[in-house]
């Protein structure tokens, strides 16, 4: 077998662009007991509108990533969970036109509450082979599978 020669990974368009600032989000993979995981539809109005997504958000200055989804399962769906029960499950990092995305991914089977679509989101249920064919923003779609592998 020949060995992989460094020119022939090339990095993505945008991957080595000193120039786009980085931006750091936590996402959840909330799972229910029939192993479904939740999306987030992003609405009129933001950027990728339609998209579905897995629910979380930007980290504030100073604030650790597990703290950060805590607070905005909170804001976003209703629901109270603890740290304890985020599981790191993978990251994800995307180069988009104007920044790049460095989203670290926890799974979470419990919380307290039911799910309120607090920000004007569509939400639903889907079994993983749903998602495969939902329509997602490019750093969302990789995360599909290790999902599936984790369910």
């Amino acid at each position: 077998m020949t060995p992989l020669m460094l020119d022939d990974c090339p990095a993505p368009p945008g991957l080595g662009d000193p120039a786009l600032p980085t931006v750091m989000v936590v996402a959840a993979a909330l799972i229910d007991a029939d192993g479904r995981v939740l999306v987030a539809q992003r609405p009129e109005g933001k950027s990728m509108a339609g998209l579905w997504e897995f629910p979380g958000g930007k980290l504030e200055p100073g604030e650790k990533p597990e703290a950060a989804l805590v607070r905005e399962l909170h804001e976003e769906l209703g629901i109270d969970t603890s740290v304890s029960c985020l599981a790191p499950l993978t990251f994800a990092s995307h180069a988009y036109e104007t920044f790049h995305l460095l989203m670290l991914v926890y799974a979470c089977r419990k919380w307290r509450g039911a799910i309120q679509p607090r920000e004007g989101q569509a939400v639903r249920w889907a079994a993983i082979n749903e998602l495969y064919s939902l329509p997602m923003p490019p750093a969302d779609v990789p995360l599909v599978g290790m999902i599936a592998a984790l369910v």
